[in-house]
């Protein structure tokens, strides 16, 4: 028997060979088991690198209403801006200093005032001399008022302190005395918890006992040292907010002896009114996760 050309041959046999239906749903199993695990590595992916990407670099402009003990009337609805831990350095450029600085300019606040921790590096003033410049540029009508944090003073003190005196905004160690219609608001300056703390007697004794008084403090464990004088209000920064708040669970590094001092308006043993801020930067690890960077505005109010 002679075949025609072509037939019986291995491409003509595999060409009526048909999949089985058994062997094209394990085919399509197998599509669709990849097509999961690829979707869910692309979540986890995602959801790994909101944190550092994402969160870290979306600063808020937040609003708080402040009631201050003997605060007088005419000050009722002046607003303080806040800057704190901004940490200029890796991951932190300059662009977003720049930025920080026009959008408190742009809020047009009565005062601004500054708690510490403006650069990132140790044992160099490269960064405080880059930084300053920038937060030179800062104006409010009642002025502008910074003390140093921990970090400042792990750069180099000496440079930190020196761009304090060259751009008129030293409050360490000092006081301030704002006035409106013959009515006075006090300041008072406190050097870092950590390097360069002193008892606040000494500075806020300065202030007459009636007058109302306002603290500035990088480190709100400072609101629980010894002293005897009254502060009707501290702002201070240093916990960047605990950087992770996990919903029911909390934050798990807080940098601070009173772990109530997290973030936002808290009280003291002693009863004072304590604010602090979540800053602008990061410390230890890149992430912010449940607690965005801010720019804190404080509406000051008489207390009831």
């Amino acid at each position: 028997m002679i075949l025609p050309k072509g037939a019986g041959s291995k491409s003509d046999v595999s060409s009526r060979v048909q999949m089985s239906p058994s062997a094209s749903r394990d085919s399509k199993l197998g599509r669709r088991k990849f097509l999961k695990r690829a979707c869910a590595l692309g979540a986890l992916g995602l959801l790994a690198s909101y944190p550092v990407l994402v969160e870290r670099n979306i600063i808020l402009t937040n609003v708080y209403r402040v009631p201050v003990p003997n605060l007088p009337t005419v000050f009722s609805g002046f607003r303080i801006v806040h800057l704190t831990d901004l940490h200029y350095g890796f991951l932190v450029p300059m662009g977003v200093i720049r930025e920080v600085v026009e959008r408190a300019n742009r809020l047009k606040p009565d005062l601004i005032v500054c708690t510490g921790d403006y650069v990132h590096e140790r044992n160099s003033a490269r960064q405080i001399n880059q930084v300053w410049p920038a937060l030179g540029r800062l104006a409010a009508p009642s002025g502008v008022y910074s003390v140093l944090g921990n970090h400042d003073h792990w750069a180099d003190t000496a440079a930190s302190d020196h761009w304090l005196k060259r751009t008129g905004q030293d409050l360490r160690h000092k006081t301030a005395r704002i006035e409106r219609d013959g009515h006075k608001l006090w300041l008072a300056g406190a050097g870092d918890l950590w390097e360069d703390h002193r008892n606040l007697d000494g500075i806020l004794g300065e202030v007459p006992g009636k007058d109302c008084r306002i603290l500035l403090a990088h480190n709100p464990d400072t609101a629980d040292t010894e002293y005897v004088s009254r502060t009707d209000l501290i702002v201070s920064g240093h916990t960047h907010g605990g950087q992770v708040n996990i919903p029911f669970v909390g934050t798990p590094l807080l940098p601070v002896r009173n772990k109530n001092y997290q973030s936002g308006l808290r009280i003291s043993p002693r009863g004072c009114t304590v604010f602090i801020s979540k800053g602008i930067g990061w410390t230890v690890c890149p992430i912010r996760f449940n607690c965005f960077p801010e720019i804190a505005v404080l509406e000051l109010v008489p207390s009831e």
